[in-house]
Formats: C-alpha cells, sequence, structure tokens
C-alpha cells in the first residue's frame, strides 16, 4: 500500500474511533502539500474542534494579515525603486565606460589606464552600495516579520485559550491532522483586528493573562 494512503487509513481510522467522522481530514505530503479527505459531505464543516492542539500556517498567517500585506507592499514599491535607481546607474556607467573607449586612441595609455582603474573602482563602488541598498530591504523585511509574530503572539495565545487547547503549532511540523484543527483563518482575523496593518503597534506588548486559570487544560 502506498505511504500516502496508509496516512490516510490511518487517520481516518482514528476519526472513526474517535468519534469525529464528520471532520475533514488532512494528510501533509512533501513540502507541506496538504490532500483533504472529506468523510461526510452532508455534515457542515466544523470551525473549530475543541481540541489540545491547534495547527496555524505560519506562511499564510503572514503573508495574508493586513500586517503583511503592508509590509509586502512597501517592500515591492522599494524594490521598484531600487530597480529603477540601478538602471539609471547602469546607463550612466554605461556611457560612462563608452566615453572612455572613444577617448582611448587619442588618450596617452598612463593617462588612460589612470582612468579605466578609476572607472572601474568607481563601477564597484557603486554595485557595493546597492547591494548594500538590497540588504537592507530584506532584512526590513526579515524585522517586519519578527514584529509581527511578536505583536501576534498574545492573539494567538488568547485564541488558544479560548479554544480550549493547550498548545498551537506550525502545521508544516504536522503530519496527519484533522483540518478542524486548522485555525489560520481564525487567528487571521483576530490578529488583524487586533494590531491591523501593525502602524499602531507597541512593541513588547505584555502577553494576555488567562482569565481562568483554574479551567480544565489551563497552564498550570
Amino acid at each position: 500500500m502506498p505511504r500516502r494512503l496508509q496516512l490516510a487509513t490511518l487517520a481516518l481510522a482514528w476519526a472513526l474511533a474517535t468519534g469525529s467522522g464528520a471532520q475533514d481530514v488532512e494528510v501533509l505530503g512533501p513540502q507541506g502539500q496538504q490532500d483533504t479527505f472529506p468523510l461526510d459531505d452532508d455534515t457542515p464543516p466544523t470551525i473549530v474542534l475543541q481540541s489540545q492542539i491547534l495547527t496555524v500556517d505560519i506562511e499564510r498567517l503572514f503573508a495574508q494579515s493586513e500586517f503583511g500585506e503592508r509590509l509586502a507592499s512597501e517592500l515591492r514599491t522599494e524594490q521598484e525603486a531600487l530597480s529603477d535607481e540601478n538602471r539609471r546607474l547602469a546607463d550612466a556607467l554605461r556611457a560612462e565606460e563608452l566615453d572612455l573607449a572613444e577617448r582611448r586612441p587619442d588618450m596617452d595609455p598612463a593617462a588612460f589606464r589612470a582612468e579605466a582603474e578609476a572607472f572601474d573602482e568607481k563601477a564597484e563602488a557603486i554595485r557595493q552600495a546597492q547591494d548594500a541598498k538590497e540588504r537592507a530591504l530584506q532584512q526590513s523585511l526579515s524585522q517586519g516579520r519578527e514584529a509581527f509574530f511578536e505583536a501576534a503572539r498574545p492573539v494567538l495565545g488568547q485564541l488558544m485559550l479560548d479554544s480550549g487547547a493547550s498548545v498551537i503549532m506550525d502545521r508544516r511540523s504536522v503530519l496527519v491532522s484533522l483540518g478542524a484543527i486548522d485555525v489560520t483563518d481564525a487567528a487571521i482575523g483576530r490578529i488583524d483586528a487586533a494590531i491591523g496593518d501593525g502602524l499602531d503597534t507597541t512593541p513588547g506588548d505584555p502577553p494576555m493573562v488567562d482569565p481562568d486559570p483554574d479551567r480544565p487544560g489551563a497552564d498550570p
């Protein structure tokens, strides 16, 4: 029996044994690809399964949030501006190089070598400066992601508590799961409501506290 079919069979057997047969069973294949096996087409989908474990798609959580969309839009704008600047600089260097080549027959060899070396140094300095700008853009995106997840952590924590769960996992780390335990859409909605596009987010906001620490499943 193919391995993926074995996994699907195992997930189906577990769902039936636990009385969760009305849920969708998801099997994550290579590179986190998702297969969904509907077990009962007549049963409406369940939004959140009461489970000790919930999952989220980390990449989608960031990319489809208002915060992530803003960062992506800003990055595209800055990258387009940098690309335009690179083209202008490249055109200017090309024109300067052609001018030097045209003047070479009438130049003293030593003078030509001096100008050629100066041109090479100038071109290399420009290349390094533009590369540094590109690295700065990528670093800005990385820092933005870190800020997003820092701000999203208490929101995810509250979602976990409200759902009666004990942990939220990155779904890429999960081999087999019920589709109902994926709360990515609910998490995006809550994060958007809490922090929006992130422009007004204050770094280092304290985490939310469990309002009922004595409830079943609460952290000690």
